[in-house]
Parts: structure tokens; sequence; C-alpha cells
């Protein structure tokens, strides 16, 4: 596949590769580094900006046996034998032209007489000299003469950084890369550009690298291309048959335990890939295992292999570590995984077990192809709610529905029949939308069980249920007689942690909320992996309404470690829950991207009520940063897929978001009414937390009556945040500088930096109707401060109260996103204009406010001193 791949920036080489091939302390560089780090086309870029007669030879193995190989063409027909002789006419040839650079790509690969000559060229300093060296060769000594006797600058060159690796994959791609992907490719290329290049363009060749929602990701392998086989090949090829077979076991079991290996492959052989650095031995929990070097020799190995030797080698790693004890989980999925493709033959037993594990750690692709293996040798229910579990988590409702709905429900015992239809009602409910019939089903199962604890566990369940229907009452008296109870199962606590936690969280209630969650953390060992993040959602959201905003980023990022390939939905809903806390904080750029990321790794064809919080947040990010068309697309997203099953973020939450939306366009008195709404839709139904937002949110945008309601909540519901909201809006109602200026410092103390900026806003405007200019302009460069660190925030406070700069909407808009550190390039995109319309701007902005550069304009924005120098 044929692909323009761009040139990242390795700034500090280039420099000193330069420096070196103009300055008189050397006469050249010779660049070092493993194959495919790119050393051949940073020296090409380094010799082509300086200049001159270029001269560019390649060392090869064929011509390593040629005296004077690789500059031979340029002698032409020549008849002497004479070392002395042919040397002379090569150095004659190199120098007809001044100004000579010569360009040696492979230099370890040059014969003896190529190598003096270009040590002699150098000695006597009569060219400039770039020689590319590979990394762990053997290489002639008088091509190592040339650095060690300081003739040429040695210049290491390292893999790429990942931050490098990810610019140059999404410089290609023309397209933002998903986190999860980008940790997978740097982990499997190691930060090598070849490799990396061949990576992405096997991925997109076999279709494993789509672009979702704007987002690249990368679902399953990392293939590898035929061209990068190839490469890679020569090497394998010319390993000992001992050392080959070490490979091909651990293609298929890495890592493997040292003692499996050796006894599987020998001990000689082990110990001469160890030597040949073709594998690696780690320590790990006094377990020594034996790894890759690099993870693309496993892909190599593995092309090489037909399919009936890989079945082979399968069964024999299975039959090998069959036989000795299975500890954990891990051991449970790696024998799986080798009975599943290979020649022999495993129980049933194996597979549900491994498909529970894998499930458990949030792999749900491979918990599907266990649960798929299990269904296949005859299981019954628990193999057929084992793939449900794993095809609901990835949107695969409509078979996730079929493979329960074939269960006649009157002939499962009560064990059976409750986790059928857990399962059952958790598809029907939160991925097919269908809160009608998810009920019905829970009603059924609840009439026919009678043991205590399986009662407790579809009570907890009712719970969650509930709170999801906006039911919050009912969800908090189910979930309180579980957690009331010392009997109750862990899956009877956790159903309850999410139900009740969120109930008592959008009530009000946080420090129960809390003490929730912390019963759901105790039993979350015996959770599935992706559903300890519910809980957590709500542990998070009560965090943020009571304005501990520390403690919600611990809770956010506490499960953030997932690596593996099929991981990749955990990663997502983590992203989520950081995502949520950015918005919180008014860190919008950072919540957009994590939201964004989020929301595209999750997506599905199922009504996936759980992405509904995410959209709400990320529409109110795009909002604050005045970007209404974005809002409104992703509240047309998140109300298609709503209804009853979602009920608990709609009317209430979805109000605010429409508020900040017509305020984003412009239209304050409509966005008050609708955070008004809100706010009464929230009291209906019990979400009093929710309430206080969003009157709090109608007091931002200009309105004083919020005050006394503000007050009673303050008194009710817990949390610093509530007061503080309830400060501001007396201080507004009153038009009191002083006091919504230290609602300002309040706000921004608890980290809830946009809340801060608004207040400072209208603190400017109020002390601007007092007749007070140096409290003014004291407000109006805090409130330009804050929006600045809130990404260039555009909030009709800041919009419409903080008018003491002279400066024009347009123009302090400008001048915020110059302050948050956009570039003009960046701003004219961000507004839909031309960057000579955004230099304009900047330009009678920096007239108006007397100083003489952007960078003193981004400084008076943010409320420093300024850098740059004043106008006279």
């Amino acid at each position: 596949m044929a692909r323009n791949w761009p040139m990242i920036e390795r700034g500090g080489e280039l420099a000193s590769l330069h420096a070196a091939l103009t300055g008189t302390e050397f006469v050249g560089v010779v660049l070092t580094g493993d194959a495919g780090v790119g050393k051949t086309t940073l020296a090409r870029e380094a010799v082509t900006s300086v200049g001159g007669n270029i001269r560019w030879v390649a060392g090869t193995e064929s011509a390593r046996s040629i005296p004077l190989g690789v500059f031979a063409h340029m002698v032409g027909v020549y008849t002497a034998h004479d070392p002395v002789t042919f040397m002379a006419a090569a150095r004659e040839a190199l120098l007809a032209d001044d100004h000579t650079i010569i360009g040696v790509d492979d230099a370890h690969q040059l014969d003896q007489l190529s190598a003096t000559l270009l040590l002699q060229l150098a000695t006597d300093k009569a060219a400039r000299i770039v020689c590319t060296v590979r990394s762990g060769t053997a290489v002639p000594d008088a091509v190592t003469s040339l650095w060690k006797d300081g003739h040429l600058l040695r210049i290491d060159l390292s893999p790429f950084s990942q931050r490098q690796s990810v610019e140059l994959v999404e410089s290609m791609l023309g397209g933002q890369l998903e986190g999860f992907t980008a940790n997978l490719m740097w982990e499997s290329s190691g930060g090598n550009a070849l490799f990396l290049r061949h990576l992405v363009e096997g991925a997109l060749e076999a279709s494993t690298l789509r672009q979702v929602n704007g987002v690249w990701q990368l679902r399953g392998r990392a293939a590898v291309t035929s061209e990068l086989a190839a490469l890679l090949e020569d090497r394998v090829e010319q390993l000992p048959d001992a050392v080959l077979r070490v490979l091909e076991l651990l293609t298929f079991c890495e890592p493997i335990d040292l003692d499996v290996m050796a006894e599987l492959a020998g001990e000689d052989a082990v110990e001469a890939a160890e030597a040949r650095g073709v594998i690696r031995i780690v320590e790990n929990a006094h377990q020594l295992l034996v790894r890759f070097t690099h993870p693309l020799f496993g892909e190599v190995i593995r092309r090489r292999l037909g399919i009936a030797s890989a079945r082979r080698l399968r069964g024999q790693l299975y039959s090998s570590l069959k036989q000795r004890r299975t500890k954990t989980a891990a051991d449970r999925i790696r024998l799986a995984e080798l009975a599943l493709d290979s020649d022999k033959s495993a129980d049933l037993e194996l597979f549900e077990a491994a498909s529970e594990d894998a499930i458990g750690l949030a792999n749900i692709p491979l918990g599907e192809r266990f649960a798929r293996a299990a269904v296949e040798r005859s299981g019954g229910v628990e193999a057929a709610d084992l793939l449900a579990r794993a095809l609901l988590w990835q949107g695969h409702r409509i078979e996730a529905e079929r493979t329960l709905a074939s269960f006649d429900p009157d002939q499962l015992n009560e064990v059976q029949l409750a986790r059928w239809g857990t399962t059952r009602v958790a598809n029907l409910l939160w991925v097919m939308g269908d809160a009608d019939r998810a009920d019905e089903v829970l009603a059924l199962i609840r009439d026919k069980v009678r043991h205590p604890k399986i009662r407790l566990t579809l009570q907890g369940l009712a719970s969650a249920c509930a709170v999801y229907e906006n039911r919050l009452e009912d969800a908090f008296l189910d979930a309180e007689q579980v957690m009331s109870n010392p009997e109750s199962p862990p899956w009877a606590v956790w159903w309850a942690a999410f139900g009740g936690g969120l109930a008592l969280a959008l009530m009000g209630r946080a420090e129960a909320a809390r003490e929730y969650t912390a019963r759901g953390h105790q039993v979350e060992a015996e959770i599935d992996g992706l559903n300890r993040f519910v809980p957590t959602h709500a542990e998070v959201l009560a965090l943020t309404l009571t304005g501990d905003m520390d403690a919600a980023r611990r809770c956010a990022t506490a499960y953030f470690g997932y690596a593996a390939p099929g991981q990749y939905l955990a990663w997502g809903f983590s992203k989520g829950l950081q995502g949520t806390v950015d918005v919180a904080q008014g860190r919008f750029l950072e919540g957009i991207e994590n939201l964004e990321q989020a929301l595209a790794a999750l997506t599905s064809e199922g009504a996936f009520a759980w992405m509904f919080p995410a959209r709400l947040r990320l529409a109110e990010a795009y909002a604050a940063l005045g970007r209404p068309t974005e809002a409104a697309e992703t509240i047309a997203e998140a109300t298609a897929t709503g209804g009853r099953h979602s009920a608990v973020y709609g009317e209430p939450q979805l109000g605010i978001v429409r508020a900040w939306h017509a305020a984003a366009e412009g239209t304050v008195t409509p966005a008050i009414r609708l955070a008004l709404g809100a706010a009464d839709a929230a009291a209906r139904s019990n979400q009093h937390a929710v309430e206080a937002t969003a009157l709090h949110t109608a007091a931002r945008f200009g309105d004083h009556s919020v005050a006394g309601r503000l007050a009673d909540l303050a008194a009710r519901i817990d949390g610093r945040l509530v007061q503080i909201q309830a400060r501001h809006a007396v201080a507004l109602a009153s038009h009191d500088g002083p006091g919504l200026d230290t609602a300002a410092a309040e706000f921004e103390e608890i980290g809830v930096l946009l809340s801060a900026a608004d207040s400072a806003a209208q603190a400017a405007s109020a002390h601007e109707r007092a007749g007070d200019r140096r409290r003014l302009l004291e407000s109006a460069a805090t409130a330009n401060r804050l929006a600045a660190a809130c990404g260039g925030a555009a909030t009709p406070a800041l919009r419409q109260s903080a008018q003491p700069l002279p400066l024009t909407s347009r123009e302090r808009e400008i001048a915020n996103l110059v302050a948050a550190g956009l570039s003009n390039r960046q701003i004219a995109d961000r507004l839909t204009v031309s960057v000579r319309t955004v230099e304009g701007h900047l330009y009678r902005a920096c007239i108006k406010l007397d100083v003489t550069d952007r960078e003193a304009l981004a400084d008076l924005m943010r409320g420093e001193p300024p850098s740059g120098k004043q106008r006279n």
C-alpha cells in the first residue's frame, strides 16, 4: 500500500548533524541505531539541507567480498590490481568536484578497502562524510576509527518516543489516533519507525485499523505486511533449528515459564536463543519468564507456520501446561487459548472458567471466544449466559437476547434462573433500551425465586433498574434493604451500590452515596471488570456534585491500567470517567479529548444507556467553549438513544445541557428559561443535587431569582459546592462585587474553574456599576485568566458581563484563545474564519490594550504581568 509518510522532526539530532557537516571540529557524522529507526532518512535530510556534491553509496552483504566494492562503479573500467593504485583512482573520482559529501548507508557492511578509503578521506579532511551503522553488528576497524579517533561525530539514534510515534501515525492517517490504539502500536513497534509504518499499513490492509467517529481504532491483531515480514525473516532464517523451535513455542505462549520452555525445547536451545538476542529472560514474582526481545518476531514466526504445525505446537504447550498446577485466571486463560486451536481436546469446564475469567478481567472479545467454545461443546444455560454477557457489552444486543430467549425459565433451577434473568434484564434495559420488557422479565424471575440470598441479589438489581428509570426513592429503598442485611451476597451488594449510590448522589446525599460505593469496592473482586465502572460513575458523580474534585480525579483514574488488545472497552469507560471530571473542573479541552475517545471506543449498535452521561458532558464542554454546532449534534445523538431506560439522565440533566447550548448560541433568555425548567424537573424527581446545578447555571447566565431556592437546597444537601453556589447567587442578586470576587476565589480553590470565571466576570460588571475601576480591572483580569485555563471558554457572563477591557466580543474570544495557547491557525479552525481575520482582530486588540504582541496579550488576558514590552 503506497502512502506518503511524513518526516517527524528530530530537532536535536538534525541540528547536531548540520553542525558536524558545516563546522570545523568534525568532518561528518556516523549515525548508529537499530534497523528501521530512521538513520538513512535523517542522514539524507541533513545532507540535502547542507547541499553540495552529494555521492551516496550503500554497503551490502554481496558487495562485501569485492575490494572497494561500493566505490568500484565510480572508478569505471580499471585493470590495475594494486590496491593503492585502485584506491587512488577511486579517491580522484570521488573528489572530482568541489564540496563533496559522501554518504554511506550501512557502513558496517563495507569491505576493508572501502572502509580504509573512507578513513583516509576523513583523516585528510578531503570530504564531508555521513555514515549509518546498525547497532549490534560487527563493524570494520577502519569504520570504527572514524568516530573513535574523533573524525566523525557519533550520534546514537534512539527509537521514536511515544509522542513522536503518535504524531507520525496521525500525520499519515490525517486524523486522531485513539490513545488505547497508540499504546498498542507503541508497544508492538518499540518506537521503530519502519516497524510502525508497516504495522499501520498492515492493519489498514487487514481492515483492523478503522476510523470511528473521527478516531482511528485498532481492533484485533496488529497485522504485519509481507514487506516487513520479509525484512524480519532475513534474520529468522539465519537461526539454527533449535533456536527457531524456541521462537515457535514462544509465538503461541508468551510469556512462558523458563522451566516449561527448557522442558520442551531444551536448555541449550534456550541459552542459544538468549545469546542471539531474540529472547530475553525476566523475573516476575520470583518466577523466570521467557519473552521475545521484540514482539514482531512472533508475528513473523506465525506467518511461517502452517495450520497443522501451529495446532501441533499449541497441543504440545497445552499438554505440558496442563500437567502443572493452574493457580490463577491468567493460567486458565492461557490454557484455554492453547486448547482452542490445538490438536488436543479440552473439557467444557475449562472454557467456562476461562470465559468467566476473561470477562472478569474486562477482556470481552476473548471471553466471547471461550464462551462460544463452551456453547459448541454442549454447554447449558451457564455457557449461554457467559456468551450473552460478552455480547451485550459489545452492543450485540439481538444475538444476546436470542441466545437467552431460547431457554425456558420454567426448566431452570433458581440459581440458573437468577443468572439467566439478570443478564437478560441488563441486555433488555441498558443495551436494547426496552425498559418495559426488562421490567417484565425482572418481575417474572422475582416471582419464581424463593432462596433468600438470590432474592437479595434480585432486589439489588431492581434498585439499579429503578434508578435508571428515574425512580430514585424506589432505588434507594431496595438498595437500603440489601445494604442493611449482613447476609447479602457480593452481587446483591454491587447492584445496590450501583442503584442506591447513584440515587443518593443525585438526591444530594453524597456522604451516604460514598458509603454505598465503599461497600461496592469491598466486593468488586467478585464482579465483572466492566461492571466495576458503573458504581464508580456514581461515586465520581457524587464527588463532583459536592465539589470534591481531587477525590473525584483519584476515583476516575483508579482503574486506568488496561493494556491488552481486548480491553478497549474498559479503556473507554475509564476515559469517560476522566472526561466527566475534566468537564466538572472546567478543563474542557482535556475533557473533549477524553470523552470523544471514550464514545468512539464504546460505539456500538445498542442503546448503551451508560453512554448517555458521557454525551451530555461532551455537549456541555462544546457549549462552554462556544461551539454550539458540535454541542447540538451531540445532544441530538444523546436524545436519539434516550428513553425510559435512561430517564435518570433525561429531562433534568439534558435540560441543563440544552440551556448551555442556547447560551453558546448567544440566546441568554431562552438559556435561563431552560435552566430553570431543568431545575423544576430535577425537583420533581428528587434529583436535588442536579436541581442545585441547574439553578446555579441560571445564575451564571444572569438570573437574579434563584438565591432563595439555592439557599434552601444548601441547608438540605451535602457538600461545599452548593454552599458556594448559594453565596454566589446572593451576591449576584445584590450586585455585591466583593461577594462575587469571594465566590470566584472559593470556586477556584475547590477546582471548579468555569464557575469561578463566571463569578469573577459578574464581579467586574458589579464593580463597574459601583464605579470602582481598580477592582473592575482586577476582576476582569481574573475572569480572563480563568477562562483561558478553561481552554478559552465563552459563556454569557464572560461575553456580556466582563466588559471593562475595551474589546469587541470577537476580539475578546480570540484573545482568550491566544491565552489558552492556541495558534492563529488553530483559532481560525475553531472559529471557522480565515487566519487573516484572526490576525486582524489580534492587531486591533493589541492596539486597544496597548501591548506589542500576542505573548503580551496572552499575559494580560491571563491576569499576569506582561512579558512583552508595553507600547509607549
